[in-house]
């Protein structure tokens, strides 16, 4: 959360930009994880592979260390002081509950589901909306995409 001090440094800073000039901002690199399978090696590979697990859109599959395999999507993780006490947090695709799953219960983790976020729509869009407002257009809005 921002302190007033720098709130107020921000407001500044925007009364004096163009609209146009700071519509567009840029953002990190996005991996593509769909399909990927990481290494589960040592404790920093596990808590890293479930960060960007957190991060994906899509589902993940986890084999648990007894063999049993759970799919469904990561809405959280509590990240301790050692692999027994992090947890991930996960809604299965099969069933209506959700499921907390320590760090050292997994075995392996793949990106199995479809990411989402994954593609250029976002992009394609932008340019698209650039060229519709040059042509004197307004209301501009963008659609969901259908994900069936």
């Amino acid at each position: 959360m921002a302190t007033e001090r720098q709130e107020s440094a921000k407001l500044e800073q925007l009364a004096h930009a163009n609209p146009d000039e700071i519509e567009v901002a840029a953002g990190r690199e996005k991996e593509l994880l769909e399909g990927w399978i990481p290494s589960m090696a040592t404790a920093e590979d596990i808590r890293e592979a479930l960060e960007k697990a957190f991060d994906y859109r899509g589902d993940v599959t986890i084999t648990r260390k007894d063999g049993s395999k759970i799919e469904g999507y990561i809405y959280d993780r509590r990240s301790g002081s050692s692999l027994e006490n992090s947890f991930v947090r996960l809604i299965p695709v099969t069933e209506v509950t959700k499921l907390s799953i320590a760090y050292s219960e997994i075995a392996a983790l793949a990106f199995t589901g479809r990411d989402t976020a994954a593609g250029k729509r976002f992009e394609r869009w932008i340019k698209e909306y650039w060229e519709r407002k040059a042509r004197g257009e307004t209301n501009i809005r963008i659609d969901p995409e259908n994900l069936d």
